[in-house]
């Protein structure tokens, strides 16, 4: 059941707006919700997240790193071999709002070459509106309803389970991260989330992705071209 309004945790109603098209929240009717992780792979602890996924015969959405998919390719395979999903988090975990468009585009496009989805996640949720213009046309940009705030050092693990249980609701997108910085707070706080939200009755997917590449380069001149004619209207996603 949900407790006081926590802004880091689950984000007010009116931010969503910035981005109308970009997924929150994949409510069913029913009691799902779609575990996903940002920032791997990493070599124990993104191994570690699934082995807990797979002791619980659990599948989730992962949001890679081009830069680490390159390093650690053989722990990305792991991740598609046990039936998970994958989405692009660009090649070097840029923030949109602080990088031109040109280089967003272009690292969005080397992490592409490694990461066959159609699935895009924000480092730090956040774009320039010319970003998500172009971006909201060749990818499913997917968002999160619930964070659990595992990468903060200063929070304890219990913590980051009250985070997500006091929060979660039908179809919620619920955000951990397979990196360093989150290592304790996310291998003791998931499989407690986890065995709490089953004991509820809860039922886990992982977001719905095609392997195919985008139909183009996000940073292609068409792209570019279109981002200096900011009224020049833009066909939306099937």
């Amino acid at each position: 059941m949900a407790k006081q309004f926590n802004f880091r945790v689950q984000l007010p109603s009116w931010f969503n707006r910035l981005y109308p098209e970009a997924i929150w929240r994949l409510a069913t009717g029913e009691k799902t919700v779609y575990l996903t992780f940002d920032d791997g792979p990493v070599p124990e602890i993104t191994e570690a997240v699934l082995n807990i996924l797979k002791e619980r015969n659990i599948v989730a959405t992962f949001f890679c790193v081009g830069d680490n998919v390159s390093k650690f390719p053989e722990i990305y395979r792991k991740i598609i071999n046990g039936g998970h999903a994958t989405g692009n988090h660009t090649f070097n975990h840029l923030h949109g709002i602080k990088n031109a468009n040109s280089v967003y585009f272009s690292n969005i496009d080397e992490a592409a070459s490694l990461i066959k989805s159609d699935l895009f996640r924000p480092p730090y949720g956040l774009l320039k509106r010319s970003q998500y213009r172009v971006l909201i046309n060749q990818y499913k940009i997917i968002m999160w309803d619930v964070i659990s705030c595992d990468y903060d050092p200063s929070l304890k693990p219990k913590q980051c389970y009250r985070n997500v249980i006091d929060f979660v609701r039908d179809g919620s997108i619920i955000t951990f991260h397979d990196s360093v910085k989150a290592k304790r707070n996310v291998l003791t706080a998931l499989p407690m989330v986890i065995d709490q939200l089953i004991k509820e009755g809860y039922t886990f997917k992982k977001i719905e992705f095609s392997a195919s590449q985008p139909d183009a380069e996000v940073s292609g001149k068409s792209n570019l071209e279109r981002l200096k004619n900011p009224n020049h209207k833009i066909d939306k996603r099937a």
